[in-house]
């Protein structure tokens, strides 16, 4: 990327691929979500960079960032897609994906969702239990189709995450364990409209180091040396996502770590490798914009800023208690390069600290508690960071609260990918529903 893509400060002002997003805020309002094209596309090109020696087939994760524009935009640079529902796979067909490339994960496939992805061919079932492969194997038969399928192994590893978004230990409900999955690949291979071609892990977002998926590599290759004992024959390896982001501004670990961490492991595989990026991709793309509203100060000296971005635009904060670096739109000095959750002040800025909340009726709706930011005032713009990945997915209308905008920048101009929803988009569901059958 040139020095003046993505999001970063120029001359006192926060920029997305060179355009002001003080700019975007007149045009299209607050909240909004903003996308740096630039960042969505270095970071591809990085993990394909990356992992070349083993010619990935690399499915981005829908359910980080599911806007039609940004999927085309990926799907036009060759990507696959990582689904978890009918709705998602909805959505790649829409933006011209190919269900050849789209690998459909999940622990809860429906009947009809599966027979729309298999009149749709999609490259792969990633399958959870057995139950699962069951009720595949019955909807392809009735359909005259034969589905490829991986099992998804729970390896019981600790990638050392967050406790509600680990889902490689054997207390998550993912995935199969090795003696459960064992029986089950010996099952499959009786079935006559399943063909079992793969192996796939999926530990948990972020993971801050490469050892979690070196531990799980060598347990699927030593699955996979079991099962060819039994003459069952696997072309394919699914290493999922969660490479990690950087939420502070300090640097993490880079995808050629974790490529050379893993590689010599998968050249002993001798398969086809799968991965499913999201938040690498996603989450330094974005930037959530919001205004102050209010500033308020109680009696013990508790100061609040509250701005027009809620729970219901960015949940990860009250849901998870995540991190996001958080910053006036407008500074002088830019803002500090690393930004830390225990950070009590910052050389070459004065600052003040607060709670940043937003207008939910709940206590949980605070993006930052007692946090060190340049004194802002009513009507000013926040930006909050690395909001690309799970930030407008997680949104909802809680409160009676319309969605926000979303805004991709191309080559320096902003491109509304999706308007912010009024009120009438609110109820429109609920009108149509009590037109049809009157109360």
């Amino acid at each position: 990327m040139s020095k003046n893509k993505g999001l970063k400060y120029i001359n006192g002002r926060l920029h997305c691929d060179g355009a002001a997003v003080a700019d975007i805020a007149d045009k299209y309002g607050t909240p909004c979500y903003i996308y740096s094209k630039e960042t969505l596309l270095d970071r591809l090109k990085k993990l394909r960079k990356a992992f070349a020696e083993h010619d990935p087939l690399i499915c981005f994760s829908v359910k980080s960032l599911s806007n039609l524009s940004i999927l085309k935009l990926l799907a036009e640079q060759g990507c696959g897609f990582d689904i978890v529902s009918g709705g998602e796979l909805y959505r790649v067909l829409k933006a011209g994906g190919d269900p050849a490339k789209t690998v459909f994960a999940g622990v809860g496939k429906t009947a009809g969702e599966i027979e729309f992805a298999l009149r749709h061919k999609v490259f792969m079932f990633n399958v959870e239990s057995k139950s699962e492969m069951r009720l595949i194997e019955r909807v392809a038969k009735e359909n005259g189709r034969r589905a490829d399928v991986a099992i998804r192994i729970n390896p019981d590893v600790d990638a050392r995450t967050h406790e509600k978004t680990t889902t490689g230990k054997k207390e998550n409900k993912f995935g199969i364990g090795f003696a459960e999955a064992f029986d089950l690949a010996v099952e499959t291979e009786k079935m006559t409209s399943v063909n079992l071609r793969g192996l796939h892990i999926h530990l948990g977002s972020p993971i801050y180091k490469a050892e979690p998926y070196l531990a799980g590599v060598k347990r699927l290759a030593e699955f996979k040396e079991k099962l060819r004992e039994k003459e069952i024959k696997i072309d394919t390896i699914n290493l999922g996502g969660g490479y990690c982001a950087s939420y502070t501004g300090e640097k993490v670990l880079p995808p050629k770590k974790y490529a050379e961490t893993v590689g010599p492991e998968l050249n002993k595989l001798k398969s086809r490798l799968v991965l499913e990026p999201g938040r690498y991709i996603a989450a330094p793309s974005g930037v959530l914009l919001a205004k102050v509203i209010y500033r308020k100060e109680n009696s013990e000296g508790k100061r609040f800023v509250v701005i027009d971005a809620a729970m219901n635009d960015q949940l990860r904060p009250a849901l998870y208690g995540a991190f996001h670096r958080i910053w006036p739109a407008e500074s002088p000095k830019g803002m500090p390069e690393i930004i830390r959750p225990a950070d009590e002040k910052y050389d070459d800025f004065t600052t003040e600290k607060v709670d940043i909340v937003g207008p939910v009726c709940e206590s949980c709706d605070c993006m930052a508690k007692d946090r060190p930011i340049p004194h802002t005032q009513e009507g000013e713009l926040i930006a909050i960071f690395d909001t690309g990945a799970y930030g407008f997915t997680m949104s909802s209308n809680y409160n009676g609260r319309p969605k926000a905008a979303e805004v991709l920048v191309v080559n320096c101009t902003p491109v509304l990918v999706s308007r912010r929803e009024t009120y009438r988009d609110l109820i429109a569901h609920e009108e149509l529903a009590a037109e049809s059958k009157p109360l």
